[in-house]
């Protein structure tokens, strides 16, 4: 699997886990000044074309504060 993969399925898997739909992910980020609609969203993260940044970004604003990565 490549990097980008395993970006993608991890974000999936917490927002799966936390409940938060694209749509109410992007809600979220706009209380911290991101403005990317849903669809660009849910294109990011399909693709894992996302930096780093973006998955803090979307760790914080769903509360997750600890990560446990597989080998």
């Amino acid at each position: 699997m490549s990097w980008r993969k395993k970006a993608s399925a991890l974000l999936k898997a917490e927002l799966k886990k936390k409940d938060v739909s694209y749509g109410e992910l992007s809600q979220k980020l706009a209380t911290i000044g991101l403005s990317d609609s849903a669809n660009s969203i849910t294109v990011k993260i399909n693709r894992g074309a996302f930096g780093f940044d973006f998955f803090l970004q979307c760790m914080h604003v769903i509360g997750t504060h600890t990560l446990r990565l597989e080998k």
